[in-house]
């Protein structure tokens, strides 16, 4: 129901890369356990927004580089795939529902002056459970909120 309201802070470490003989290798185990405890809670919360710094650029829309960083963790196809299918499994990126201009970033490297030059990553998503997509008003990245490598992300819904 829509009247009902509550907050939920749950911190979910990075899906885990492990290190072997200087390569990285993706942990598979990982994500099921996340998609298991988000389809647990989308059935006791059905209109649920998830927002949070998710480490993960889901399309190369997302990158300023996709090519030079396709094999970079963070735009790994793995990650990428488990995004995908995060998303299919029931929620909808509020951002690009409504925004699919490129150049939309949410993270900048503190090294070469990559903010200045917009070298960005888009890690910082609002997502919403498919139920919500309609009450989606407004959601944008506060890239003048100058705080730390991150900036904020905002949502607005119409409830």
């Amino acid at each position: 129901e829509m009247n009902k309201k509550e907050i939920l802070n749950k911190y979910v470490k990075k899906i885990k890369l492990i290190k072997n003989y200087n390569k990285y290798y993706y942990d598979k185990n990982e994500p099921k356990v996340i998609d298991k405890e988000y389809d647990e809670l989308k059935k006791e919360l059905p209109n649920l927004v998830i927002c949070g710094d998710y480490n993960i650029c889901h399309e190369a829309i997302d990158i300023h580089d996709p090519v030079r960083n396709k094999n970079v963790s963070g735009f790994l196809p793995e990650e990428r795939a488990w995004m995908t299918n995060f998303l299919k499994s029931g929620f909808i990126d509020a951002f690009r529902a409504l925004n699919n201009a490129p150049h939309q970033y949410s993270w900048w490297s503190y090294r070469a002056n990559a903010r200045a030059n917009n070298k960005g990553w888009r890690l910082d998503y609002t997502l919403v459970s498919t139920p919500l997509k309609e009450n989606i008003k407004r959601a944008v990245i506060l890239t003048e909120a100058v705080h730390s490598d991150h900036c904020p992300v905002l949502l607005e819904l119409n409830l």
